[in-house]
């Protein structure tokens, strides 16, 4: 069937679906809630839940990265954060978290105006090592060149490329661009790269040799690109396209497995089962994981897109900071919202569809809402 429609004359549109507009359904068989396994095994690591911290300075600091590490999953620190940038960053993210409206574009790029340090970059990342967690760190591809050096230098045990798009065919006609392939056979550590919004785009990702791809742009919350650029992506529809480029390359390789990791529009447990549901092997959050008392926000979230040099495409939100970070993961629930205890919901969700594993519930039924 084809996923396309005639929007006028001369021009066709894929359909895309939101996690909105799917549900997952329930099977003939059902399982004991403590009898399912939320673990994943990435690469070397075994990670007690299917969560990586979004790299943005409003949720994951060193301390919040150590934290998650303790707590059987993964934090990814923004090395091209404020926490790379200022010795002592605990003022400004006073000052960001207090800022009114009128001020809050012109002074946050002021704040992000100042230099990413190097021995910080060391610092940070050797600070969460001391920690005995694993240390997990993000570039965008345009300072990917001038920074991994020191990145690898530090011990970094996963190291993310992350960027609004990521392609393995970047053209620059005033800059080298980044050869994924070749830089990514020459390190030492898993890596992981995205966003990618297509089937096309994540099957040459994962020829670049990645052992991980994020599917969507992040920052679901805190983005302006629909706005701003006109690009928007449908994340349940892009989670099974990368998954399925995923199964592709797995018979090109003779079984090489590629992690999918949902990144973007997921902000409740149910956005959660239904990404696994799709397709991914785990997901990067971000605006969930803001609304923890422990979160450097302190109730605010943003994105590098809100204090973007020359296009602003993104902004400093409001959150609630509802629970601490192990209520927000582990419960028990505060409320019906879906914003708390995510791995129980996906516990539940397990439980009521029958599978043992998350890898098993990636072949769970769906239905799409009438529309």
């Amino acid at each position: 069937m084809s996923n396309e429609v005639e929007i006028g004359r001369g021009k066709r549109a894929t359909v895309g679906f939101s996690f909105d507009d799917i549900s997952v359904i329930p099977s003939r068989r059902t399982r004991d809630a403590t009898d399912v396994s939320v673990t994943w095994q990435f690469d070397a690591y075994l990670l007690d839940a299917p969560i990586i911290a979004a790299p943005m300075d409003s949720v994951t600091s060193p301390e919040t990265a150590i934290q998650m590490g303790k707590m059987g999953m993964l934090g990814v620190l923004d090395l091209e954060g404020i926490w790379t940038r200022y010795e002592n960053p605990q003022p400004y993210l006073d000052e960001i978290a207090h800022l009114d409206e009128s001020e809050v574009f012109q002074r946050m790029r002021e704040i992000y105006r100042a230099p990413i340090q190097a021995e910080l970059i060391q610092a940070r990342l050797g600070q969460i090592s001391a920690a005995g967690v694993p240390v997990a760190g993000a570039l965008s591809p345009a300072r990917t060149q001038e920074f991994w050096p020191i990145v690898m230098n530090a011990g970094v045990d996963l190291f993310v490329i992350r960027g609004t798009t990521v392609s393995a065919e970047h053209v620059s006609s005033n800059r080298e661009p980044l050869n994924l392939k070749r830089f990514i056979y020459e390190l030492d550590v898993p890596v992981v790269v995205g966003g990618v919004a297509s089937y096309t785009a994540a099957l040459h990702l994962m020829r670049t040799g990645a052992a991980g791809v994020l599917a969507g742009f992040g920052g679901g919350a805190t983005s302006a690109n629909r706005r701003t650029a006109g690009v928007a992506v449908p994340m349940a529809t892009t989670v099974a396209n990368v998954a399925a480029a995923r199964r592709e390359y797995m018979d090109e390789t003779g079984g090489r497995y590629v992690h999918v990791i949902a990144d973007g529009q997921i902000s409740t447990s149910g956005d959660l089962i239904k990404a696994i549901a799709c397709g991914a092997d785990g997901v990067m959050l971000g605006t969930v994981l803001a609304r923890a008392h422990e979160a450097p926000g302190q109730g605010f979230h943003w994105g590098a897109e809100a204090h973007h040099k020359q296009l602003l495409r993104g902004e400093r939100v409001k959150v609630p900071q509802i629970a601490s970070l192990e209520q927000i993961i582990y419960g028990p629930s505060l409320d019906a919202s879906g914003q708390t205890n995510l791995l129980g919901a996906l516990r539940q969700a397990m439980s009521m569809t029958g599978y043992s594993d998350v890898k098993e519930f990636q072949r769970v039924s769906i239905s799409v809402e009438h529309r």
